[in-house]
C-alpha cells in the first residue's frame, strides 16, 4: 500500500518529460551528480537548526543593538485578573456592544470598565519594539547574505545572461555545490517561516502569507526534484532583492530615523517593481512558460510549477497596489500618513513600522508580508 502510494506520488509520467526516468537521473555519467527528491529533506531538520540559529543571532547580536539604539522593551500595565473576561478575550480580543451589555450585567462593571480591561489586555499581547527590532534585522541579515551568495554564484551562471540555458539539455543538468547550497539554504529558511508564523509577531495579512510561504516551499522542492534549479535558482534571487530594503526600512523606522525609513521604503518600492513586476515575469516567467515550452515542450508537472509561478505573481501585484500607496505618500507629504503596510509582505498587526511616522493622531497598527 504504501510502495503503492510513494509510486504515486512520484510518477514519473507526471514530474518528468517524455521519454526520461528517474533510473535516468539515479545513474549520471561519472564525475556527475543529478539533484535527488530526496536530498531536499534535509532541509526540514536544519530549518529547526535555522530557528535556533535566529534565537542565538537575537540574543547575542540583535538585541545587543537595540540596546545601543535605545530600544527597550516597552513595560505594559497588566489589567484586572479577572477569569471571566479572560476566557472571552481568547476567542474575542474586541467584543461587540451586545456582549459588553452581557458581561456588564454578568460582572456589575460598567461597560467602560471592561472596554479599558480588554485595551490593557490588547496592550498586554502586543509585542514590544524591541521584539520587532529583533526580527526584522534576523531576516534583513539572512536576506542579504543569501542574496550576496546568490548574485556571486549566478554573476558567472550562463544561465543568469541567458535564460535558453535553463532549458538545453535538459533534465540532464548537472548539480553543483552552489547550487545545492543555495536551494537547501533557502528551504530550511521558509520552512522555519512557516513554523515561526504561529509564534511570531501576529500578522493581519497571515492567511497570505501562509500561501506565499506554501508556494514558495512547494515551489523549491518541486523545481529540485525534476532538475529545474537553473530557473529555480534565478526565481530566488529575483525574490530576495526587494525584502533587504522592506527590513532595512523597519530597522530605520524602529530606530526612530523617518527620514531614512522613508527613503529606503521608497528604495524598496522601486526594487519590488523592478524585481517582481518587471524581472520576475517578463524573464523567468516568460521563460519558464515559452522558452522552455519551444526547447523542451509541456509535461505534466510543468503545468503544475507554472501554475504556482502564476499564483506569486497574483500575490505580487496585490502587495505592490499596497506599496505603491504608501510609498505615494512617503514621496508627497514627506512621511506616511495612514497605515498600509499591515497588508503587506512581513507586516504586522498594530505594527508601528509601517507608520514611518511619529505623528501623534496616528494609527499603531504594524513584508513579509513579509512580503513575501
Amino acid at each position: 500500500m504504501t510502495s503503492s502510494i510513494v509510486s504515486w506520488i512520484w510518477s514519473e509520467r507526471f514530474w518528468l518529460p517524455e521519454n526520461v526516468s528517474w533510473a535516468d537521473l539515479e545513474h549520471p555519467p561519472p564525475g556527475v551528480e543529478y539533484p535527488r527528491a530526496g536530498q531536499v529533506m534535509y532541509a526540514v531538520p536544519l530549518a529547526f537548526g535555522v530557528l535556533l540559529l535566529r534565537l542565538v543571532f537575537e540574543r547575542l547580536i540583535a538585541k545587543p543593538c537595540a540596546q545601543i539604539l535605545h530600544l527597550q522593551a516597552e513595560v505594559t500595565r497588566p489589567p484586572q485578573s479577572n477569569a471571566v473576561l479572560e476566557k472571552v478575550y481568547a476567542s474575542r480580543t474586541s467584543p461587540d456592544e451586545k456582549l459588553l451589555d452581557g458581561l456588564s450585567k454578568q460582572l456589575d462593571w460598567d461597560v467602560r470598565k471592561i472596554q479599558r480591561w480588554f485595551r490593557l489586555r490588547r496592550n498586554q499581547d502586543k509585542p514590544s519594539i524591541l521584539k520587532k527590532f529583533c526580527e526584522s534585522m534576523w531576516r534583513f541579515t539572512f536576506y542579504l547574505g543569501i542574496f550576496t551568495y546568490a548574485i556571486r554564484y549566478l554573476w558567472v551562471s550562463p544561465w543568469m545572461w541567458n535564460t535558453k540555458e535553463c532549458w538545453y539539455n535538459y533534465p540532464f543538468q548537472p548539480l553543483s555545490p552552489g547550487q545545492y547550497n543555495y536551494y537547501v539554504a533557502e528551504l530550511a529558511f521558509y520552512w522555519s517561516l512557516m513554523l515561526s508564523q504561529f509564534t511570531d509577531i501576529k500578522r493581519k495579512d497571515f492567511n497570505i502569507m501562509l500561501v506565499h510561504h506554501f508556494a514558495t516551499i512547494s515551489l523549491i522542492t518541486f523545481s529540485y526534484a525534476n532538475n529545474m534549479l537553473r530557473a529555480g535558482t534565478l526565481v530566488m534571487c529575483v525574490h530576495d532583492a526587494a525584502d533587504i530594503f522592506l527590513e532595512a526600512a523597519k530597522l530605520a523606522n524602529y530606530a526612530k530615523c523617518q527620514r531614512l525609513c522613508d527613503t529606503l521604503f521608497i528604495v524598496f518600492s522601486i526594487v519590488f517593481f523592478i524585481t517582481r513586476l518587471v524581472i520576475y515575469p517578463f524573464w523567468i516567467v516568460h521563460s519558464v512558460l515559452i522558452e522552455s515550452w519551444e526547447i523542451i515542450g509541456p509535461y505534466q508537472s510543468w503545468w503544475l510549477l507554472n501554475g504556482l509561478l502564476l499564483v506569486l505573481q497574483v500575490l505580487h501585484v496585490i502587495w505592490f497596489y499596497l506599496i505603491a500607496r504608501i510609498a505615494i505618500k512617503a514621496l508627497f507629504k514627506g512621511k506616511v500618513a495612514k497605515d498600509d503596510r499591515s497588508d503587506i509582505e512581513s507586516s504586522s498587526e498594530e505594527e508601528a513600522d509601517a507608520n514611518c511616522r511619529n505623528s501623534k493622531d496616528s494609527k499603531d497598527p504594524g513584508v513579509n508580508g513579509r512580503y513575501k
